[in-house]
């Protein structure tokens, strides 16, 4: 059996150049298929709140949702890192309620918790990262301020890159073992991981990041579409689930499901 993955192991991958690869999984049986193709990493986004609740956002997404399919996918996954996301509100309030939550994901079975913004959190960072769980940071675009920012847009065009640089600094010394950069400019992605001795995993920010990450089901073409420029599919399984499941539908209608090798004898 092959051996967990662990913040070392994503510390050496960086170390040596080694992309990193970074998927979304939300469920047991996703999770092990995930985990078996050989993904460094599996998060557990508030993306769930989209792919699997039927959201517009990721708002509405609460702990105990989180916390639900954390385990499911720890259940599945066996040598996967297991990344939780900590959802909209449930950080922002004060650090006692964010390492309350935070704890409550590592008991759910993440290895590490996610949170979205910069110098803001450093104190929270710095807590939880003092009682052992350890913090990935998000910067760029990050969805549970999309109100905020007006959008789902390109974030660090121009001064703004230096903000970004600053935020990913700060959250470095906080302690933070890893940063996703979501939807910046690919040159601005590649400049502030040269500044960086941290993983950093990019989604829409080009190839000079330390890795990538995709959600799950875009990735797989599950999501008729949704089709964001930085989104490469791999499948088109939304296709063949149709296919399939209207095939099962015409066999019973036509009465040649279950035959004689799918039914028991007397």
């Amino acid at each position: 059996m092959a051996r967990r993955t662990t913040i070392r192991t994503l510390q050496q991958l960086r170390d040596s150049d080694t992309p990193i690869t970074m998927v979304t999984a939300y469920d047991a049986t996703f999770a092990r298929l995930f985990d078996d193709a050989g993904v460094d990493a599996l998060l557990v986004g508030d993306s769930l709140g989209n792919v699997i609740a039927g959201f517009d956002s990721t708002l509405p997404v609460e702990v105990e949702h989180i916390a639900w399919h954390t385990a499911a996918v720890a259940r599945g996954a066996k040598r996967a890192h297991i990344v939780a996301d900590l959802p909209f509100g449930s950080y922002g309030a004060g650090v006692d309620t964010a390492v309350e939550h935070a704890v409550r994901l590592m008991k759910a079975g993440a290895h590490a918790v996610k949170l979205e913004g910069g110098a803001p959190f450093v104190e929270t960072i710095e807590k939880m990262v003092a009682i052992g769980i350890p913090v990935m940071g998000h910067l760029g675009l990050t969805p549970q301020s999309v109100h905020k920012l007006g959008g789902y847009r390109v974030q660090g065009r121009g001064d703004a890159g230096d903000a970004l640089l600053a935020d990913a600094l700060a959250l470095q010394a906080a302690g933070v073992y890893a940063i996703v950069f979501e939807m910046v400019p690919a040159p601005l992605a590649k400049r502030v991981t040269d500044a960086l001795d941290i993983p950093t995993i990019g989604i829409g920010a080009g190839n000079g990041t330390s890795g990538q990450v995709l959600v799950g089901y875009d990735m797989l073409g599950m999501n008729d579409g949704f089709k964001p420029t930085f989104l490469k599919t791999y499948a088109s399984l939304a296709d063949t689930i149709r296919d399939a499941t209207r095939a099962y539908c015409d066999e019973v209608k036509a009465r040649s499901f279950p035959d004689d090798d799918h039914s028991f004898d007397a």
